[in-house]
């Protein structure tokens, strides 16, 4: 299988540029430069073929400059490029509206704030929660990513690196164990679901023992963690929190920026656990790569007044554009094949795990899938040094993708990847695994 010698010659002075002029804070996976994608494949500038199984961290869902989204982005640049937050435009509306049609509410019509990222629409969530219920408090989960920005920072709970330094955060945010199927670390009672364990320490020993339930505003969960390691939900763990939410007043926000828009094979994750939630938190996959986020929720908890929260790019035509026909291509198509396809996709993965070791663990739904590997399948020790390895192999070997959690490689490619394609890229991921047991 052929090796790339990289960085080739263009890249590495992209790079030794890149360290003199952008801030060494942005974490890079390994020294890909890209010049330019179609679909679910991508070219370095010099010319190396890839196959892209990240799609910019779940972003391009629709595959790189997807031609019909390229359209509607030329024609509203042809109309005009921004109209701030102050005035009105017909696309921004039209976007709400099918935001509306899309979201997990069954009784009752949402409203979206429209923002530029997932981290702000994260902080939306936090100031609408806090204002509606005139509450203050918040609960978390460990392993759980919801931004870098401060109240978002605050929620934060995957990497310490993430808030080395950065003290004080914004107060009032408690975190508890995410209900992790493959890694417990509460006692269950024998019959009891794990999922069903995890809220029952939240409401014994967090709630009745630390804050008061009429202090809490609400919820902010992943449901599937992202740079956790792409964790699925243990058994009973979201109807219990919805009851638990319901008993106590308190909002259930789900924080859907990577898992949502058709990710999973249903438009929203959460739909995959029975629970409905008050509050979404959208960004990624909403414009195939144009800067744009949502925070939807009922109509009913959006009471805060004019003048309360605001920004100058949310809702900006030329994104909004990019996402309605990122949302027809989804619903037209890409929905069911990220059901189909992921399905293939994981029992492939699953078949690859047959014969290494080194994984412990294959997961998620749809095209949200982790590999998680370990020192040996036993102890269940997380092998950080093996995961990188094997991502900077297939990455040589010509496959883009990305880990997150302390072992996992995430594979999140764009919907529209054929099973074709999966073939290939699974067969370099193999193959990277190998090279990487030789080494070991």
């Amino acid at each position: 299988m052929k090796r790339y010698d990289v960085p080739g010659p263009k890249a590495q002075q992209v790079i030794e540029h890149d360290a003199e002029y952008i801030s060494p804070s942005y974490p890079r996976a390994y020294p890909f430069v890209m010049d330019h994608g179609e679909g679910n494949r991508v070219w370095d500038v010099d010319g190396n073929s890839y196959l892209d199984f990240a799609a910019g961290i779940a972003v391009t869902g629709t595959g790189h400059s997807h031609p019909e989204v390229v359209k509607a982005v030329k024609e509203q640049l042809d109309q005009f490029i921004h109209i701030s937050s102050d005035f009105y435009h017909p696309i921004w509306v039209e976007l709400g509206k099918k935001l509306a049609e899309i979201a997990p509410f069954q009784q009752e019509q949402a409203m979206s704030f429209m923002t530029n990222s997932g981290t702000e629409s994260v902080e939306a969530a936090i100031k609408l929660a806090r204002h509606h219920t005139g509450r203050s408090q918040f609960i978390g989960f460990i392993g759980g990513f919801h931004g870098r920005t401060y109240g978002a920072l605050a929620f934060t709970a995957s990497k310490a690196v993430y808030r080395n330094r950065f003290y004080p955060l914004m107060g009032g945010v408690h975190h508890v164990p995410f209900p992790d199927p493959y890694r417990k670390v509460l006692a269950e009672k024998p019959g009891e679901p794990y999922g069903e364990t995890v809220v029952r320490y939240l409401e014994e020993q967090i709630i009745d023992k630390v804050i008061p339930a009429e202090e809490l505003a609400g919820v902010l969960v992943e449901p599937i963690q992202g740079e956790g390691g792409y964790v699925v939900p243990a058994e009973g763990f979201f109807p219990a929190l919805r009851e638990l939410c319901d008993k106590h007043g308190m909002l259930l926000i789900a924080d859907e920026v990577q898992s949502g828009m058709g990710r999973t094979g249903k438009w929203w994750a959460i739909e995959h656990f029975g629970a409905e939630p008050d509050i979404l938190c959208i960004a990624k996959g909403i414009a195939s790569g144009m800067p744009l986020g949502a925070m939807v929720t009922k109509k009913s908890i959006m009471t805060w007044p004019t003048g309360a929260h605001g920004n100058t790019y949310g809702g900006n035509p030329v994104a909004s554009a990019a996402a309605l026909a990122t949302i027809k291509l989804i619903e037209e198509g890409y929905l069911e094949n990220a059901r189909e396809n992921g399905a293939y996709m994981k029992d492939a993965l699953e078949e690859i795990q047959s014969s290494h070791e080194k994984i412990g663990d294959v997961r998620g739904i749809g095209l949200m899938l982790g590999v998680d590997f370990v020192q040996d399948p036993t102890s269940r020790e997380p092998d950080k040094k093996f995961r990188d390895r094997v991502e900077k192999l297939s990455f040589e070997h010509g496959l883009i993708s990305l880990g997150c959690g302390q072992s996992t490689i995430r594979f999140a490619p764009g919907l529209s990847v054929s099973k074709t394609e999966i073939d290939q890229g699974l067969e370099i991921f193999d193959h990277a695994i190998r090279l990487a047991e030789k080494q070991s």
